[in-house]
């Protein structure tokens, strides 16, 4: 017999994006379909926060990151575009290369 398939609410990944230590998102800031927007969201949350551990461009970075990689085959190619676009954004916004 199978396991339970763990209903998304449970996921530890999803909990992260909610309650992540590093920073505190705006609500549905990954569903965004403007990947200006859910930059400039993670730059203001990461400039924001007094909890990161490192400066704010690798949090709001790695916050993304962590996202794509978490959601992994599951993401839509569309959706991964969209993100993939949020961080090039997010360098400019930045002023990195």
């Amino acid at each position: 017999m199978e396991a339970p398939i763990p209903d998304a609410k449970c996921k530890w990944s999803g909990e992260v994006t909610r309650r992540s230590d590093a920073l505190d998102l705006e609500g549905d800031v990954f569903t965004q379909d403007d990947p200006r927007r859910i930059a400039r969201s993670l730059k203001r949350s990461a400039e924001r926060s007094r909890r990161r551990k490192s400066n704010p461009y690798r949090s709001a970075m790695s916050m993304l990151t962590f996202y794509i990689n978490r959601a992994g085959r599951n993401l839509p190619e569309a959706r991964r575009r969209t993100l993939e676009a949020a961080k090039h954004s997010l360098r400019r916004l930045f002023h990195r290369a």
